[in-house]
């Protein structure tokens, strides 16, 4: 496999260009793995970029590769990482790892003090994930904001969650409490 070199950074304005095509992968890949990932529009995705709330991985040539956003629930006390996709000609090299602790990253600099979590049904992702200090919990751990819950509308899986009353689906809820590192 060839190297290839990315550029990681806080995604801003200058990024809004690739909302559509990041959003269209988003929902082709949700698709193509048969499971859920809440369905982004490219406004929401704009509008992470212009909060200074995402992370974008460019290729030397200026090609989208990766991303990521966070979002805050419960009044600031979590913050979820969310929506991390890779295009699929940059699968393989180590990307997404490199995308999640920028975006861990990101979410310690806006939230010091909040709870940083995330959902995902990947393998690989969890392994990322407990690298970087989380653990799998149970959902009653995470944030009961509403308005999160509600990004799971889109999901293949909702039914699932609401016939366990939330309690539980088919992703893995995974947890880092910064109080837990001090």
């Amino acid at each position: 496999m060839e190297e290839l070199s990315f550029s990681i950074r806080v995604a801003d304005n200058s990024h809004k260009a690739y909302a559509n095509e990041i959003a269209a992968e988003m929902e082709n890949s949700a698709k193509a793995r048969g499971t859920g990932i809440a369905k982004r529009s490219p406004s929401y995705l704009e509008a992470k970029m212009e909060e200074g709330k995402a992370v974008i991985a460019l290729t030397n040539e200026g090609k989208w590769a990766g991303f990521c956003y966070i979002e805050a629930w419960g009044h600031g006390k979590f913050v979820a990482n969310s929506g991390l996709i890779v295009a699929p000609e940059y699968r393989q090299y180590g990307l997404a790892r490199k995308i999640k602790q920028e975006v861990f990253k990101l979410s310690q600099t806006k939230f010091p003090e909040s709870n940083i979590f995330g959902l995902t049904t990947g393998a690989a992702v969890m392994k990322i994930n407990s690298e970087l200090g989380y653990i799998p919990v149970s959902y009653s751990e995470l944030t009961d904001d509403e308005e999160f819950w509600k990004g799971c509308q889109s999901c293949i899986n909702y039914e699932i969650l609401m016939s366990k009353n939330r309690q539980n689906c088919l992703c893995t809820a995974m947890l880092y409490d910064p109080k837990s590192k001090k």
